[in-house]
């Protein structure tokens, strides 16, 4: 047998799949990934100024060089219990866009950054059907990395269909 023969036999790399950045954060003991094509920034927790008639979730506002971004706290969106701010917990600034290509910046708290991950999107997996709330979806997907499971936000449905239209409605109310 050839060298050609050889090379035509060898299966083909698992890792020539399309692979994603994943930047990987700690809410509440799981893991949980947002694609880092929509991180802006980390920063280390700082006090925010409160913002009236806002849902309990929105912690309220920082002024990010200019710009006024709300601060959304994902434990009490998810409805998971306050946790006070250690040092460990931080807030990644990201840009949320809706169908329409609008971007918002909102910042949104976590316990704990872990890293960036490779991804191989043929491996994630689609959330159950049963994860669909308030007329949006939150989970973009799961995916299994060694040996955990981490659940990878749709962070521009979570923030524009989610909170951005649950601070209207309780504008409205």
């Amino acid at each position: 047998m050839n060298q050609n023969t050889a090379r035509k036999m060898e299966p083909e790399a698992p890792h020539e799949a399309a692979m994603a950045q994943y930047l990987t954060f700690c809410l509440a003991g799981e893991e949980y990934g947002i694609n880092i094509l929509k991180v802006q920034e980390i920063k280390g927790w700082t006090e925010v100024t409160p913002m009236p008639n806002t849902p309990e979730f929105i912690l309220g506002v920082i002024n990010l060089r200019g710009t006024v971004v709300p601060i959304v706290d994902l434990r009490l969106h998810f409805g998971l219990p306050y946790l006070e701010p250690g040092p460990t917990t931080v807030v990644i600034v990201v840009r949320a866009e809706d169908g329409d290509g609008n971007q918002r910046t909102m910042g949104i708290v976590v316990d704990a950054v872990s890293e960036v991950r490779n991804i191989d999107e043929n491996l994630i997996q689609p959330p159950p059907p049963i994860e669909e709330t308030q007329g949006h979806r939150a989970v973009a997907g799961l995916a299994a990395h060694e040996e955990r499971m981490i659940i990878l936000l749709d962070i521009d449905d979570l923030l524009i269909n989610g909170v951005l239209r649950q601070m209207e409605t309780g504008a409205n109310a």
